[in-house]
């Protein structure tokens, strides 16, 4: 068989992208008859589709959903009847999954600090997993929680990371085995370790230098008899935000991992993850609605029913870029897009290229289901959040 020339290539791709784009659209003018914008549409498909890749491209690694990205109840519905577990934050996100069908043994509590009144929580429920990273915090669990079964999380590189998460959490690696001791020495049991290279990231090596400082801890654990059992990997597996977006490739990533993992570790170590974006940040087509223009510093200037204080919240807590798309065809020009608050600070882009819209026009953005309508602010100046719609 004859091997396609680049442009053929080239063209297919381009090919299935107008498809894309074409069925995303047809979705959108559909429910826009059934819905009042704004409204986030959640696919279940593409829900599942994350799942199964998750699970084809890192299959000894088992994945809690970290309900933090979205904790929307279909969502987490989904996830359950896929076999996924959870990770949590909290006993409001603990007690969410539990009504919702989840099993106590797929749960982890992994905040490294805790209320007591959330680790009585998680001791009446049953929810025995959880993460610490300091000795303070085995007083506390150890006093309202004898038995808890605790993973020690270290501080590895965030380097190139969108957020750094090393900045507030993680115990030095160098302390490690006389922290984990110390949990022994209270009547807990270390399982063994986590780590977190920061969301959104691009860079492998943060995940194979932290896998390599992991092993080292496991090595030296085992030699003073306390084999470690489960390694936390965490999350930041990256997505795509934009179509033609360059620098993320999961696959690549995992493999590079898988072949980390199986160089360094036993194969009886039990490895776990905890991805929030990457299985729901796809899933998610926030839709919204001119509903004003003006023209303002010689460009055309765009209010949309949906803003910084809703569900573009990411835009300032997730360091979360945007494509925004507009069903509307034509010559572009550069343009502002803004949300509907009385802030100022309420501004989407001041240098977005899109065709001359009117007041109802469409503007859409996808890749937008994770840290987004979860981090949105309730009736700020009185204008609710999207509404979710789980197609």
């Amino acid at each position: 068989m004859p091997i396609p020339s680049p442009k053929v290539l080239t063209s297919a791709k381009q090919s299935k992208s107008k498809s894309d784009t074409s069925g995303v659209e047809n979705l959108i003018r559909a429910m826009i008859k059934k819905h009042r914008t704004p409204f986030m549409l959640i696919r279940q498909s593409v829900l599942e589709k994350q799942f199964q890749r998750f699970r084809k491209c890192l299959p000894e690694v088992t994945p809690y959903y970290a309900i933090k990205a979205n904790p929307h109840p279909k969502i987490i519905k989904t996830f359950i009847k896929l076999g996924a577990n959870f990770d949590v934050a909290s006993a409001w996100e603990m007690k969410h999954v539990l009504s919702l069908g989840a099993s106590p043994n797929r749960i982890i509590f992994a905040n490294t600090i805790k209320s007591v009144e959330d680790i009585i929580t998680a001791r009446r429920r049953r929810v025995r997993l959880m993460t610490f990273d300091n000795e303070p915090e085995l007083y506390k669990i150890s006093e309202h929680y004898p038995g808890a079964h605790v993973l020690l999380r270290i501080k590895v590189e965030n380097e190139g990371s969108v957020v750094n998460l090393s900045l507030k959490f993680g115990a030095d690696p160098e302390n490690a085995y006389l922290i984990l001791r110390k949990a022994q020495s209270l009547g807990l049991v270390p399982m063994g370790l986590s780590f977190h290279v920061g969301s959104q990231s691009k860079n492998v090596e943060n995940y194979l230098q932290a896998l390599e400082i992991s092993a080292k801890i496991f090595e030296k654990a085992k030699e003073h008899d306390m084999p470690l059992k489960v390694l936390d990997i965490g999350g930041g597996f990256p997505i795509q935000h934009f179509d033609n977006e360059i620098g993320v490739n999961f696959e690549r990533m995992a493999s590079q991992i898988r072949k980390q993992i199986r160089l360094l570790f036993d194969k009886k170590v039990q490895f776990i993850a905890e991805p929030g974006r990457f299985l729901v940040g796809p899933a998610g087509i926030l839709v919204t609605q001119v509903i004003g223009r003006t023209f303002r510093n010689n460009k055309n200037y765009y209010y949309l029913n949906d803003g910084i204080y809703g569900d573009f919240s990411g835009m300032v807590f997730d360091h979360c870029k945007y494509e925004f798309k507009t069903l509307r065809r034509g010559q572009t020009f550069l343009s502002a897009l803004a949300g509907p608050t009385c802030d100022s600070f309420d501004t989407l882009s001041l240098d977005v290229e899109i065709p001359e819209l009117y007041v109802n026009d469409v503007v859409y953005t996808k890749n937008i289901g994770a840290y987004s309508a979860a981090s949105a602010v309730a009736n700020f100046n009185g204008f609710s959040p999207a509404k979710i719609v789980v197609v």
